[in-house]
């Protein structure tokens, strides 16, 4: 059967839980991520002056996905220098930019739930972001290059940071449809269990998702750091880990003596709509799938994520 593109998810993908095991690749008293940027300098310019005003030991991780809409070539070439100079996964976009796979669309892996025409066009953006990729200065080895998850340690807790979920690069078991169910909960306790992590960090689905498990394990899905998370609401989402609570936090859990919180990412939203527009005009792909989310924010509660 040939993979339909959008909705399979290539072998590549995929890896074990176990893939968690081993040393840390970094440490930190406190850890932002931010996944889903897609390619909203607005929102990245919020995101580093938040990162850069938190104090002590830190990192900064995007966890894919920081590309997207930036289609205009200074747009990619900025973001993609920027995340490079901070610690970085691949997400599907950069990997079907970077290193495209036959049958896989964007790469989305899109399930049931999802329409087809919102998988249609997310497989033509893909395509139109890919030409701009390969029109730019950067180097796209360097996105292929990355990794599809990293171990950081905070607080002596194991995070492990994915963009999808605890088995592929694309997998949705962390968004909050597949939380939502008794089956989706207990899958997810066992991939904890399997990966040895007390936290783990993902982005892929878009909504943002806390959700505690037993022995105070977390599950934290960021959502959007480019996007509208809530309605009504015109701010992105990135997730803080640390030793120390902020008082910027919209909710949190504790795993031991580590919080895990979303921070609102209050970008531009005015001069981001202006940008998006003049990147995808009405009638085009983007325009279609995403305008009432940016101007809206998506169907989508607050009360929900947490």
């Amino acid at each position: 059967m040939q993979p339909t593109p959008g909705r399979s998810c290539p072998l590549s993908y995929r890896y074990a839980p176990g893939a968690f095991a081993g040393a840390p690749a970094l440490h930190a008293d406190t850890l932002w991520i931010a996944g889903g940027l897609y390619g909203n300098p607005y929102a990245l310019q919020a995101l580093l002056d938040a990162y850069l005003a938190d104090s002590g030991s830190k990192a900064l991780v995007f966890n894919g996905d920081f590309h997207w809409f930036d289609v205009a070539r200074e747009d990619f070439e900025l973001i993609d220098e920027t995340v490079h100079g901070f610690h970085a996964i691949r997400g599907n976009v950069e990997t079907e930019i970077a290193a495209p796979e036959d049958g896989a669309g964007c790469g989305c892996a899109y399930p049931d739930w999802v329409g087809e025409t919102t998988v249609a066009h997310s497989n033509r953006i893909i395509e139109r972001l890919r030409a701009t990729g390969h029109k730019s200065g950067r180097d796209l080895r360097a996105l292929a290059a990355l990794p599809m998850h990293l171990l950081a340690e905070v607080g002596g807790e194991r995070v492990g940071i994915v963009h999808g979920d605890a088995e592929s690069l694309a997998g949705w078991n962390f968004s909050q449809e597949v939380l939502g169910t008794a089956g989706g909960r207990a899958q997810a306790e066992r991939q904890f269990e399997r990966a040895g992590v007390g936290i783990f960090a993902s982005s892929h689905t878009c909504l943002p998702v806390l959700c505690q498990f037993p022995n105070s394990r977390i599950l934290v899905n960021n959502g959007a750091a480019g996007m509208p998370n809530f309605r009504g609401e015109r701010y992105g989402l990135a997730t803080r880990i640390s030793v120390s609570a902020s008082s910027a936090a919209l909710y949190r859990a504790h795993c031991g003596d580590v919080v895990v919180e979303a921070i609102a990412l209050r970008y531009d939203a005015m001069a981001w709509e202006q940008r998006f527009v003049a990147q995808w005009p009405p009638g085009s792909d983007a325009h279609r799938a995403y305008f009432e989310r940016i101007v809206n924010g998506p169907d989508y509660a607050l009360r929900n994520a947490a």
